[in-house]
């Protein structure tokens, strides 16, 4: 019976943990046959889990979805993930949420083992979140966005620009993009034929979900493309700056929401950033702290050299004034 027992909490894990299982995988993973399978799932059935089987080629085991949210089955890096993203949860850019992320992470910790507890509390004893500048979504928005990019269902919604401009847009959602401060979603823009990214928090809420559509072809690097739309593409200049230090370190101190970092050796990379101003170029490539040669644009280059004559002037006098205090 304990055997029994033991066996249904790790089927009810497998399912759990994927969308779709053939008997055989499932027979399997649990080292017993393909009918001890169906008995299993059917005794799962009987305890309430709406577990759906399909036959045929393509067929299999599905835990869809009941009245009431079963229990969760946890692995223990599963559970201490779960309470660390509770924690950062509640203070995060999701609005409305951070109760309600609290309550459940003192459901979760009431019941983790002491070894597991002991790793989160430590955790959490050492994480200060620092406050800053954070766009807050409403999360049903983000809900609803989610399940349009899974469901393949095109979206109707307006959109408030950068200059304050609101525009209604039909898109087919691709995936949602999140910073420690902002969610960015990933679409094809069906009325300009073009792919886009837009800021969740001028999205107006809640999206309406339309018709389903056929996935196209993504950019090829999603995460490269959000930050390539945001850091560079609505500016009037764009630099490209080669970085002489590997791009492992210029990483360390560059936001994928400010630049964009290609590696071009081991020892040196391709920064991508824009502005409207040459100034804000310049200062933010220079405090970057490592050598580097402007390749885009040329304006910029001759920016420099004028920012560059005036701090030198700035020290001669300093030394100026030096000199003649210590006379």
């Amino acid at each position: 019976m304990l055997a029994t027992s033991a066996r249904l909490l790790r089927l009810l894990s497998l399912l759990q943990a994927r969308r779709d299982w053939t008997g055989d995988e499932l027979a399997d993973r649990l080292g017993v046959t393909a009918r001890t399978i169906r008995r299993d799932v059917e005794k799962l059935r009987d305890l309430g889990y709406p577990v759906h089987a399909s036959g045929g080629v393509a067929g299999g085991y599905r835990l869809g979805a009941g009245r009431a949210t079963p229990p969760l089955l946890l692995d223990d890096e599963e559970a201490v993930a779960v309470a660390i993203g509770l924690r950062v949860a509640a203070t995060g850019t999701v609005t409305g949420i951070a109760e309600t992320s609290v309550r459940a992470l003192a459901k979760l910790e009431q019941l983790l083992p002491t070894r597991l507890r002991h790793r989160v509390s430590a955790l959490h004893a050492a994480m200060i979140p620092l406050a800053g500048r954070t766009e807050l979504v409403d999360p049903e928005v983000l809900s609803v966005i989610a399940a349009a990019c899974r469901d393949h269902q095109r979206l109707r919604f307006g959109y408030r620009s950068r200059d304050g401009v609101v525009s209604s847009r039909l898109v087919e959602p691709h995936r949602l993009v999140h910073t420690p401060h902002r969610w960015y979603l990933v679409a094809f823009d069906v009325e300009r034929q073009d792919w886009r990214t837009f800021r969740v928090d001028r999205i107006d809420s809640p999206p309406s979900a339309g018709q389903r559509f056929r996935p196209r072809t993504p950019p090829d690097d999603v995460a490269a493309y959000v930050s390539q739309s945001v850091s560079s593409a609505p500016y009037r200049y764009q630099a490209r700056i080669l970085m002489h230090a590997p791009i492992e370190v210029v990483a360390d101190r560059a936001s994928p929401t400010a630049s964009r970092l290609e590696a071009v050796d081991q020892h040196s990379c391709l920064l991508y950033a824009g502005s409207n101003s040459l100034d804000t170029l310049a200062l933010y490539v220079a405090l970057k702290g490592v050598d580097f040669e402007v390749l885009d644009p040329p304006e910029l280059v001759d920016h420099m050299r004028v920012l560059a004559d005036r701090l030198h002037r700035a020290t001669v006098q300093v030394a100026s004034r030096a000199t003649r205090s210590a006379g």
